[in-house]
């Protein structure tokens, strides 16, 4: 909380974090997967309701996606807070993470961070399949395909266009409805696989407003988010001051 109330009286932003880590559970070390939730969303469209509408927001992202209502709530509050609203990505923001991203005026990402797309899942049972594939198979299939795959391909479809819709409505007055459209069809119908990392390199070239200089403090901040272990790490290294990626090439002093 500290290192937060410094970070917002430094840029003259609102902080609000959005962080899941895979924590384990019981003696037996079973994982526990976190994820965007209804009860994320409720915290934060109350931390945008109780910004004042002249501050700038910045939303730390760290997730791997998670329920498309709840990330479809937060990005449409976000998008309607009327000043500035920066999300930044130190590391990743996949599927719903990037829905979220979606809503700022600009997006800062770590040069080695990701988004991802935005592709819906739909469960079958125990399986999760995505709705591009499903629309796919019961095309190819024709008048073969059964009663469960015809009825999965129209949920599939009703999926795709709900979610383009919301991307459009968060992107249309920044890039133009033609951009938006294009984007919106790009992350959703199946151009990629669900886990592909999105560079900010790409990200750009998709045409959305990423810049990849993330303040020094948030960097600090996710290292007070360590990730629970029960067994010695897989990667151990000595650490150091945090040195910004654009000193990187600068050469040494002997």
């Amino acid at each position: 909380m500290s290192l937060i109330r410094n970070i917002e009286r430094k840029y003259g932003w609102r902080v609000v974090t959005l962080i899941h880590r895979q924590e384990r559970m019981g003696f037996l070390g079973f994982p526990v997967y976190r994820y965007i939730d209804i009860e994320d969303s409720e915290t934060v469209l109350r931390a945008i309701r109780t910004t004042p509408p002249g501050q700038p927001i910045a939303l730390i992202l760290h997730t791997p996606g998670g329920l498309v209502l709840a990330a479809s709530q937060i990005a449409l509050a976000l998008k309607r807070h009327p000043a500035k609203k920066v999300v930044i990505v130190p590391h990743y923001a996949m599927s719903g993470g990037t829905l979220i991203a979606l809503a700022a005026d600009e997006i800062v990402m770590d040069p080695d961070a990701v988004l991802g797309p935005l592709d819906p899942q739909i469960q079958v049972g125990s399986a999760v399949f995505p709705a591009p594939s499903l629309i796919k198979v019961a095309k190819v299939k024709g008048n073969s395909a059964d009663d469960q795959t015809l009825v999965l391909a129209d949920v599939a479809e009703k999926a795709i266009k709900e979610v383009q819709e919301i991307i459009v409505h968060l992107l249309a007055d920044r890039v133009g409805r033609e951009k938006a459209v294009e984007i919106a069809e790009k992350l959703t119908e199946g151009y990629y696989t669900h886990d592909y990392p999105i560079t900010a390199e790409e990200a750009r070239k998709l045409g959305l407003n990423v810049s990849t200089d993330v303040p020094p403090e948030v960097y600090t901040l996710m290292e007070l988010y360590p990730q629970a272990l029960q067994q010695r790490p897989g990667v151990e290294y000595l650490p150091r001051p945090h040195v910004p990626y654009y000193q990187r090439g600068a050469p040494s002093r002997g």
